[in-house]
């Protein structure tokens, strides 16, 4: 009969336990993803201007652009070494990309600036990006339900991958082509699958089972 211990061994070596991040990795990760945001705000500012530049100034824009396309670039790379580096990031991030329409830029965010995703139940993490509904009522008077507050980072990214689920994700898509033919406004639509998608992906992280759209 095969000792016990050897086979706990055995099963150790074949399957590596998963240590858990230290805070100073998040916040690096992060760090990164702020900056990344930064260099694209900046291109995407330089390219806008090349419409009304003249010759001389396109010239000096053209460089620039060329310049942070590398820092972008070369922040990418090294956003994805250290995400695949870590087997807790790199489990998170294959889980979250088998999400249609999830990609690299979306996991990668959401993983350095939602590191609460797959901890909080599904009104929380809601709450905390800033698409669940919430209420701007005074006294007796019940108003309307808008969505505020949270991270707008989050969001940002958030709703880029909606847009995309929404052609590509057939769960997505099928639940906004129900709200619309409810006659439900564009907006509402798309924030009501920005917070589909969102659950859907806390939902994947909290179990950590694969994309599965029967289960979605």
């Amino acid at each position: 009969m095969v000792d016990a211990a050897i086979l706990a061994a055995f099963a150790r070596a074949i399957r590596p336990v998963v240590r858990p991040l230290k805070n100073a990795d998040t916040r690096d990760l992060d760090d990164l993803v702020t900056r990344r945001r930064q260099l694209v705000d900046m291109r995407v500012q330089e390219m806008l201007r090349m419409g009304t530049a003249s010759k001389v100034q396109k010239k000096s824009l053209t460089s620039h652009i060329t310049w942070l396309d590398k820092r972008i670039a070369d922040l990418d790379d090294d956003l994805t070494k250290r995400l695949r580096a870590s087997d807790v990031w790199r489990i998170k991030d294959d889980l979250l990309r088998g999400i249609p329409g999830v990609g690299a830029v979306t996991s990668l965010t959401m993983l350095a600036k939602c590191p609460e995703l797959g901890q909080l139940n599904r009104r929380e993490i809601a709450a905390l990006t800033g698409v669940a509904p919430l209420a701007k009522d005074s006294g007796k008077h019940r108003g309307k339900r808008f969505v505020w507050g949270g991270r707008a980072d989050v969001r940002a990214v958030l709703y880029m991958a909606t847009v995309s689920a929404i052609r590509f994700n057939s769960h997505i898509k099928i639940f906004a082509e129900r709200l619309k033919q409810a006659g439900k406004p564009g907006k509402v639509v798309i924030v009501a699958c920005m917070r589909k998608l969102l659950t859907i992906m806390n939902a994947i992280l909290k179990n950590n089972t694969p994309w599965n759209p029967k289960n979605a």
